[in-house]
């Protein structure tokens, strides 16, 4: 049997961030339950308090190919650099002209700063070129 894989991003308001990486992905919000128009719906069915339901969040690859991404409200601010973090491959091939690649690049950061990501640095050394970024909870990620 063929595991799979969710990404799971501890935070402060999960409905943002799925928001935030539904745009920068691709992905699109998880659809509510079959038979519930909508998550509030559910929710209300289930007798969750309004107060919790921005507790969990999640989106997913409309293609169903790529992992569900799960986010989940956590009490605590993050304090340290992140163990893990997600790259995102918008430059196109290594063997592309070093321009081409900054431009996409380049472009890829002006659009997730539209969406609400914090530039943090740019890095260029030994032929490669990205930009370290963090996500609306401060996640630090990487667009190349």
């Amino acid at each position: 049997m063929a595991t799979s894989v969710q990404i799971v991003f501890d935070c402060a308001d999960p409905d943002r961030l799925a928001t935030f990486w539904a745009a920068a992905l691709g992905y699109k919000k998880q659809d509510p339950p079959a038979g519930f128009a909508s998550w509030p719906d559910f929710l209300k069915a289930q007798g969750i308090p309004e107060s919790e339901w921005n507790s969990a969040s999640a989106v997913v690859d409309p293609n169903g190919v790529g992992p569900r991404i799960f986010f989940q409200r956590v009490p605590e601010k993050k304090t340290v650099k992140n163990r893990v973090h997600l790259d995102l491959n918008v430059g196109g091939p290594r063997s592309a002209p070093h321009g081409e690649r900054r431009g996409r690049i380049d472009g890829e950061v002006a659009r997730l700063v539209q969406l609400g990501a914090r530039q943090a640095r740019t890095i260029e050394e030994r032929g490669e070129y990205f930009v370290n970024m963090f996500d609306p909870d401060g996640n630090e990620f990487d667009v190349q």
